[in-house]
């Protein structure tokens, strides 16, 4: 009996893995999800993978967008994640999680909280960031008492964290008190959907096609993406921008396109375009659609993510991997990602934004030259990889 245990856990494991996110969310985290799982499953790895979903999804969302290299089981419970975190972390009922998704001898939260397990069964945290920690208005005050608690007791908890970057695989430890030889960081990767623009027939429907479903036309743009939410600092954008269009005399006018769904405190920077009388010049185009998104970034003229936190920020890196130059902020993570590839600018000063902004539109030589290593940046962070590397802490994580 006991072989049989040894030799399920070092040879195939029934490895659960929480799919959640990639079902009931839209933004970075969902597609993060996904596509890491993506890559594991293409992997060829020989272990039992199950995806184990809180709670059904709204009618038309699909179940999975998974490459079909295998039958793979789906486990969805009744419950929804905000009522099993009811269940466990206010009225303190310890049920398993195995009890909703099956048995598994490895269990991967992977969206910061780690639920109850049977005793002994190993388990991997990701923890993308701790903007709740570093930047609380960035997160709805009903939730910070609740991920305060939670997240550190579950970091506490966890065999094995995975940290989306350097910069919050350092916070884990200077907040929390994690041993650094208790993380390991996995960069994402980026799809291979998100490359220059080729002057094909298809590329050219596709983006008249774009253009027009969000309301953008024909006129140059500058394009941000993210779910509107005060660390992603859209505030100081837009103002930023204001002082761009004011030192245009005589140029083309570009828009401001702002991607991305509705978060928390978002009605100030609606406030303020108002104020700065740019009501035409910035689009809001709410959230896009994933087989839009790489022919939006394609028919931007630049990219600007000047966010004061985050976790990784897949939006640069895939701005890159779409030839597009990019301007960002010198913080948290950013650097990682975006490297000598881009314009890093503090992102407190709206000044400098402004004059970033202004290279990013109108230097041809920097053009030319950011983009090519925008490319060849873009092209070192891949999915296979960063798959490769998390199959890599299972197998270490089921030898402890």
């Amino acid at each position: 009996m006991i072989l049989g245990i040894r030799r399920r856990a070092f040879a195939v494991a029934r490895i659960t893995i929480d799919y959640t996110p990639a079902i009931h969310q839209d933004a970075g985290i969902a597609r993060l999800t996904r596509e890491v799982v993506r890559a594991v499953l293409a992997s060829g790895a020989p272990h039992e993978f199950r995806l184990f979903v809180m709670g059904r999804p709204a009618p038309g969302v699909p179940l999975s967008n998974l490459m079909n290299t295998r039958e793979l089981p789906l486990h969805v419970s009744r419950m929804s994640d905000r009522w099993l975190y009811r269940l466990w972390f206010r009225a303190n009922v310890r049920a398993p999680v195995q009890l909703f998704s099956g048995p598994c001898d490895l269990y991967h939260a992977t969206d910061f909280v780690l639920p109850p397990l049977r005793d002994g069964t190993p388990s991997v945290l990701t923890v993308h960031d701790l903007s709740f920690e570093r930047d609380p208005d960035s997160a709805p005050p009903r939730l910070i008492p609740f991920l305060k608690r939670v997240v550190p007791d579950s970091a506490r908890r966890a065999t094995h964290i995975v940290a989306d970057s350097h910069a919050t695989a350092r916070d884990l430890t200077a907040l929390y008190g994690v041993p650094p030889e208790k993380i390991t960081v996995i960069h994402s990767g980026v799809d291979g959907r998100f490359t220059p623009y080729r002057d094909t027939l298809y590329m050219q429907r596709r983006r008249a096609y774009v253009l027009k479903k969000y309301g953008i036309g024909d006129a140059p743009f500058i394009l941000t993406v993210g779910t509107l939410q005060r660390r992603k600092n859209h505030l100081r954008l837009v103002q930023a921008f204001a002082k761009l269009i004011a030192a245009r005399s005589g140029a083309r006018t570009p828009l401001l396109v702002i991607a991305g769904g509705k978060g928390w405190l978002y009605d100030e920077v609606h406030a303020e375009v108002q104020r700065l009388g740019l009501g035409e010049r910035v689009r809001f185009i709410g959230y896009v659609e994933d087989m839009d998104l790489p022919h939006l970034y394609r028919a931007a003229a630049a990219f600007a993510f000047p966010s004061t936190y985050e976790g990784f920020g897949l939006p640069p890196l895939e701005a890159m991997a779409s030839g597009v130059p990019v301007v960002t902020s010198n913080v948290s993570s950013l650097p990682e990602v975006v490297g000598e590839a881009g314009l890093q600018v503090d992102p407190l000063d709206v000044d400098a934004l402004a004059r970033a902004l202004e290279q990013a539109l109108n230097d041809e030589v920097w053009r030319r030259h950011c983009i090519a290593r925008g490319l060849a940046r873009a092209a070192q962070f891949t999915w296979q990889r960063a798959a490769e590397q998390l199959l890599a802490v299972y197998e270490r994580v089921l030898r402890q």
